[in-house]
């Protein structure tokens, strides 16, 4: 297996360069796995399967989410592809590479970790600033027009905060001039993480009911039907930071409320 994929990755550096595969192929790769990912749940909504895991009991119009697609998908030309041709150079100023040998998972492994506690560190506090008055009527409103998300909701966005919080997605990568396998894979595990989080529906196999710092859907659900001011959650993968600065005490008190099985009506 392992020689297999040593021979494929040989092919891509031998008939593609550096920059087409670190632009072109990363645009390829995040477009696949994101609409991959975020369509089974605005199918799940459409047809109304497993609407036992529904978090809401509200669900998008088909006009609604085909604004949401077509919106993204020319966000994400405009706006994603354009950023990823830009930023190329500084990413090779700062180590990134593509040629063989791939790096070990002891390199591989350290580092996506550390993604992923300064991405969540990041975001936290960038997005707890695009929830003050100004910035939330003029920027973050956008993606919060959905207040019962689904998984393509995840990077529905004004331009101005898929450039702002998307700072705190290539900062590590940017830190660390990782092996572009080691991007690719951060890219693929937050896309799904951020896709999972929107989905709209808490599963028996969903993360965070087997890892207790996982946030998920449900986490990051009751930040959507919540007013501004008040929704608290803020982080983008992990509990603790909400947890450590007391904005989580809402989505606390109503976990026990639902263990007592007094949950209020209009919750939901």
């Amino acid at each position: 297996m392992a020689s297999a994929f040593q021979s494929f990755w040989h092919y891509l550096v031998t008939h593609f360069s550096d920059f087409q595969l670190a632009t072109l192929g990363t645009f390829i790769i995040h477009e696949s796995v994101f609409f991959l990912s975020g369509l089974p749940s605005l199918l799940f909504e459409r047809s109304g399967s497993f609407s036992k895991y529904k978090i809401q009991k509200k669900n998008n119009s088909p006009a609604a989410q085909e604004r949401c697609i077509l919106r993204l998908i020319l966000y994400h030309v405009c706006v994603n592809l354009p950023v990823m041709i830009a930023s190329y150079p500084a990413f090779r100023f700062m180590g990134m590479r593509s040629s063989l040998p791939l790096p070990s998972l002891s390199v591989i492994i350290p580092q996506v970790l550390f993604y992923f506690i300064l991405e969540d560190f990041v975001f936290y506090w960038g997005h707890r600033v695009l929830h003050t008055k100004w910035l939330y009527k003029h920027v973050h409103s956008v993606h919060h027009e959905y207040a019962t998300p689904f998984g393509l909701t995840s990077e529905y966005a004004h331009p101005a905060e898929i450039l702002f919080l998307g700072f705190a997605t290539i900062l590590g990568p940017a830190l660390t001039g990782p092996h572009l396998f080691t991007m690719w894979l951060w890219m693929i595990l937050r896309v799904l993480e951020t896709v999972e989080a929107h989905c709209g529906y808490h599963f028996p196999w969903s993360l965070s009911n087997f890892l207790p710092l996982y946030g998920g859907s449900d986490f990051h659900d009751y930040h959507h039907r919540l007013l501004y001011t008040k929704s608290g959650n803020y982080a983008s993968t992990f509990v603790y930071m909400d947890w450590l600065f007391g904005t989580d005490e809402g989505y606390r008190k109503l976990k026990a409320i639902e263990k007592e099985g007094k949950v209020p009506d209009g919750v939901y």
